[in-house]
């Protein structure tokens, strides 16, 4: 039998999420998380965690509310942790404080907590309930549930396209397909990502920083790690992003000691994966930036990269901007995907969201898997 839940107890997990997401930018890689703590019907306090490493939401809570905390309830966007990483366990301070009762959104999908931060609070007396905007959780985390459950990152492709799905004029000329409003959109994607991954075709092509820029709310948070796929270690040591603030990983899978050690000096991390028919193998990568604690994958890449990850069933979103006009059929198209002969191989899609950013059309959409 599931928990039910008053009106007043959806306004405040409404509440802790919103407080959570204050954290957007700043608790990669842990989750957003929001707390509020309750006593006779009113909120006594309000936590939500920073950055990672900084207090989590329900110790933010606690020193606030002082000894209002005996008795109280608290609401809690994420179940507690119970394990000591670089901070103390949150559902022993709970205990400690004498709170009463917790209403939680959703049980933790990290392994070392999965729950067992609430069969704590029931040993020691608590009431617990669970499951009360669960869906609104998991979406504010969907990274860091991927990467729990799935062992690597949640891999959101962004493209965009002139009306008729060009990327560009059939001489490479793409500047700017989209307008200002649409570019600074991306920045705020990027901004919320744990890294940024291109192909080296777009390296080469286009020279990117890939950073985020005129973002508010970053403070002195390091910029996302940048991502370069590059089997064959073609990556010029002058690259643009490699005289950027941050880390740039190269992923390749050539043994070329000198351009290797070329990179490196320029001050690039660069990491082996295998490769079938010179090309990476995108599982693999996945699992590497999986174990570097990638949660939200954002990728910049040509035509051939994106429809591979799509092929791959890799691909978690697609955030494609549209501009208002026509580039002609000669343009270069907005994804590759050889092989497709029958109407029926078709890489579906679900539209998600729709929204107008500027002057041009943004959609999100969820590729859509087992049967129409």
């Amino acid at each position: 039998m599931s928990d039910t839940f008053s009106l007043g107890e959806h306004r405040w997990m409404a509440r802790a999420l919103q407080l959570a997401r204050r954290g957007l930018l700043t608790t990669r890689p842990n989750p957003r998380v929001g707390c509020l703590l309750i006593h006779s019907g009113a909120i006594v306090a309000e936590g939500w965690h920073e950055r990672a490493g900084g207090p989590h939401a329900e110790i933010m809570a606690l020193e606030k509310a002082g000894a209002m905390t005996r008795g109280a309830t608290a609401i809690l966007t994420l179940e507690p942790c119970g394990h000591h990483g670089r901070t103390p366990p949150c559902d022993q301070a709970l205990i400690d404080a004498g709170v009463r009762s917790v209403v939680v959104a959703m049980e933790d999908p990290n392994p070392q907590v999965a729950g067992r931060g609430l069969q704590r609070l029931r040993d020691a007396g608590l009431g617990v309930r669970l499951g009360l905007m669960e869906a609104q959780a998991e979406a504010l985390n969907a990274g860091f549930v991927t990467r729990m459950r799935l062992g690597r990152p949640r891999i959101v492709v962004k493209l965009a396209s002139s009306l008729d799905g060009r990327t560009a004029m059939a001489n490479g000329e793409s500047r700017w397909i989209t307008g200002g409003a649409a570019r600074a959109d991306v920045h705020r994607w990027r901004a919320a990502s744990c890294a940024i991954l291109t192909g080296i075709g777009t390296v080469r092509a286009d020279d990117p920083r890939l950073t985020p820029r005129d973002v508010d709310g970053l403070d002195d948070m390091p910029p996302p790690l940048r991502v370069v796929l590059d089997s064959r270690l073609r990556m010029s040591p002058r690259a643009a992003m490699l005289q950027q603030p941050g880390t740039t990983l190269v992923i390749t899978a050539s043994d070329n000691a000198e351009a290797r050690q070329a990179l490196e000096q320029a001050g690039a991390e660069v990491a082996r994966v295998g490769a079938t028919d010179g090309r990476l193998d995108l599982t693999a990568v996945m699992q590497l930036l999986g174990d570097r604690e990638i949660n939200d994958l954002l990728v910049e890449a040509g035509a051939e990269l994106a429809g591979a990850l799509l092929q791959s069933r890799l691909a978690d979103e697609l955030v494609l901007y549209q501009a208002p006009h026509f580039l002609g059929g000669e343009g270069r198209p907005l994804v590759e995907l050889p092989g497709l002969e029958h109407l029926g191989d078709r890489v579906r899609l679900k539209l998600t969201d729709t929204r107008m950013v500027g002057d041009d059309l943004r959609l999100q959409l969820q590729p859509v898997t087992g049967e129409a």
